[in-house]
């Protein structure tokens, strides 16, 4: 899916346009209404790129000002520490960090699905996605026992898949293709995150921030 889009930018007319386009509408996927204000191209082969987002339809109007208020003292703020991809994940209870765990190693198992999943060689991919050593090894376990993305996606929580999509885009990338069996599952995720989402009251009220913020900082794939 993604591989498809990439393919057909570089071989587009006009780059700048579709890109911007195509931006937009992967956001769009997430319920996430966002315009590209600026878009550059530096010598060292990385795009820069700088959004205005709107709140999501499915994201409730205080919900959204809280986040506007909590972004504005950060401006002047160092948050390479406080705005990390693995912040969402341990804000997580143990059973949401077990799901998650479970939609990883389908997307693995996905990848290869007619042979054995060789953990050693995955597993330095696994640890450039950012995640700790105690979800790494409840992915090890997962991945053992054949998972089934049908049942893992019933009555799961928005915010958890919107968790899950960009480890698992950037998991099914990881061989520069992506197939049947994990373009349904990233499909999946997909059609979940556009479920209406609520804020669990044991999760504190930052963490929604977090979340926005690191879902639109990971949803493009890393090559």
């Amino acid at each position: 899916m993604v591989r498809t889009q990439v393919r057909l930018l570089a071989n587009c007319h006009s780059t700048r346009l579709t890109l911007i386009h195509t931006i937009a509408k992967w956001l769009g996927f997430l319920g996430v209404k966002a315009e590209v204000t600026e878009l550059d191209a530096s010598l060292d082969k990385k795009i820069t790129i700088s959004l205005t987002v709107e709140k999501p339809e499915s994201c409730d109007s205080q919900d959204w000002q809280k986040i506007v208020n909590g972004v504005k003292p950060e401006e002047n703020q160092n948050n390479s520490q406080e705005l990390t991809t693995t912040e969402p994940i341990q804000n997580m209870t143990t059973k949401q960090q077990g799901k998650l765990q479970r939609l990883i190693a389908y997307v693995i198992q996905a990848g290869e699905p007619n042979q054995k999943v060789k953990w050693e060689e995955i597993y330095p991919n696994l640890q450039q996605l950012g995640l700790d050593e105690e979800i790494l090894q409840g992915i090890r376990s997962a991945v053992r026992v054949p998972q089934s993305i049908d049942l893992l996606v019933e009555e799961l929580e928005p915010d958890l898949a919107a968790i899950a999509l960009p480890l698992a885009i950037n998991i099914a990338l990881f061989d520069r293709q992506v197939n049947s069996s994990e373009n349904y599952a990233l499909s999946s995720l997909l059609q979940v995150i556009k479920q209406p989402t609520t804020i669990e009251k044991n999760v504190e009220k930052k963490t929604f921030k977090h979340k926005l913020y690191w879902l639109l900082t990971s949803v493009i794939p890393r090559y």
